[in-house]
């Protein structure tokens, strides 16, 4: 597996706080965070953040010292009918803080999403559609505005490609999309995440990985929509997609040219949902236990998705969305169990990101203060029995590193 596009080869010169060169010096070159975002959803943050604990669950303390030891990318709860459920009155002092709380912590954090059909804001079918979406923009610029450098990244619109042909129940998103059309409501949505924070990375995320999604693309693109990223959803509760069908897929959305983020990926440690089920919310069970065959099964197939994306040059982020066990749809699809044991899956990965996957080496400085680095990028602390210092290295140019 070729991950020399993961990695640096860098010279750095060591100097004192006078400029002199640290010659035949002892130093460790230890990586601290990977610039891969290597994500789950943090929706436990918030519960930890407001000192809620449920005494029938384990402490959310450990859950989230558990997530704080695998990765360092997480995903936030920002859909509309549960941020905003009564016009006015949104749920900033919740997520402000998670926000802080693991951005402090060096973790990415992703706003999902700013606009889409299903869990919409309920008072929104009071008005007509001009005004829906002019309270759209609204709420993207409250959104992005407010957060901004706490989440500079955002899944602008969530499942276009369904978005006006949804018919499970009357939604004011739906609406809009149809006056609009696909590419006129997604353009309109972009450009104003766009304008409130030009530096933001904005998303197009989706399930449906037909050619339906590639035509919306590329008309997305023709329309000059500031498209940061795609967003490919994977959840597979109905089974393994597979190797060949994961890099079928890189193969046809990587010609876009753009980064790809796998944003929702799941699989499952149970029984699998019958494929007669066309929407996996239609799936309702009262009890979807773990067994020890699935949790291997489970923590094999999550290895060859990692190795398969992390191997993909234009692959930057997976994101797991199920941090334990019983969360969306109640299925055994986390990395930890109900109780908050941990499964092989965490195991897998821990060991693949940090350990495999890791850099922490030390080195001798020649007689001019130069050593060569070579390692995956990212912020790394180099140190020496003279002090320490925190540096990224995300390209292979010459720097110069004060200890």
């Amino acid at each position: 597996m070729d991950l020399s596009h993961r990695k640096v080869a860098k010279t750095l010169k060591i100097v004192d706080s006078s400029g002199n060169p640290a010659s035949n010096k002892r130093i460790n070159v230890k990586l601290k965070n990977h610039e891969f975002l290597f994500g789950c959803g943090a929706f436990d943050s918030i519960p930890y953040v407001m000192g809620v604990n449920d005494p029938s669950l384990p402490p959310v303390e450990d859950t989230m010292n558990k997530w704080l030891d695998l990765f360092n990318y997480g995903t936030l709860p920002f859909y509309w009918g549960m941020y905003e459920k009564e016009e006015g009155k949104d749920d900033r002092d919740k997520l402000r803080p998670a926000a802080e709380f693991l951005t402090g912590r060096g973790v990415t954090v992703k706003g999902h999403p700013l606009c889409w059909h299903t869990v919409c804001a309920d008072w929104l079918m009071n008005y007509d559609n001009k005004t829906i979406l002019k309270k759209q923009l609204e709420r993207i610029d409250r959104e992005v505005t407010l957060y901004k450098g706490l989440i500079d990244m955002w899944d602008v619109i969530n499942e276009v490609v369904i978005m006006p042909i949804f018919d499970k129940y009357d939604n004011a998103i739906t609406r809009i999309c149809k006056e609009n059309g696909r590419v006129g409501l997604i353009k309109k949505v972009f450009e104003e995440a766009h304008a409130c924070n030009p530096d933001a990375t904005l998303l197009l995320n989706d399930f449906n990985t037909s050619i339906s999604y590639e035509i919306l693309i590329d008309g997305c693109l023709e329309a000059g929509v500031p498209i940061s990223a795609i967003g490919i959803q994977s959840h597979q509760h109905q089974g393994y997609w597979g190797k060949e069908k994961l890099e079928e897929v890189l193969d046809r959305f990587s010609h876009f040219g753009l980064p790809i983020h796998f944003t929702e990926n799941t699989i499952v440690s149970g029984s699998l949902i019958p494929e007669y089920i066309e929407d996996l919310n239609d799936w309702q069970v009262d009890e979807w236990p773990t067994t020890p065959e699935g949790e291997e099964r489970q923590a094999k197939e999550i290895e060859e998705i990692y190795r398969t994306l992390f191997a993909h040059p234009q692959v930057e982020a997976i994101t797991t969305w199920d941090f334990k066990d019983g969360a969306w749809l109640g299925a055994p699809s986390g990395f930890l169990r109900k109780d908050n044991s941990i499964k092989p899956s965490y195991e897998m990965l821990k060991k693949l990101i940090h350990e495999e996957w890791n850099t922490d080496e030390t080195l001798v400085t020649d007689e001019n203060g130069y050593v060569k680095v070579e390692g995956f990028k990212g912020e790394y602390e180099i140190s020496s029995s003279e002090g320490k210092t925190t540096v990224k290295l995300t390209d292979n140019e010459e720097m110069i590193v004060v200890l």
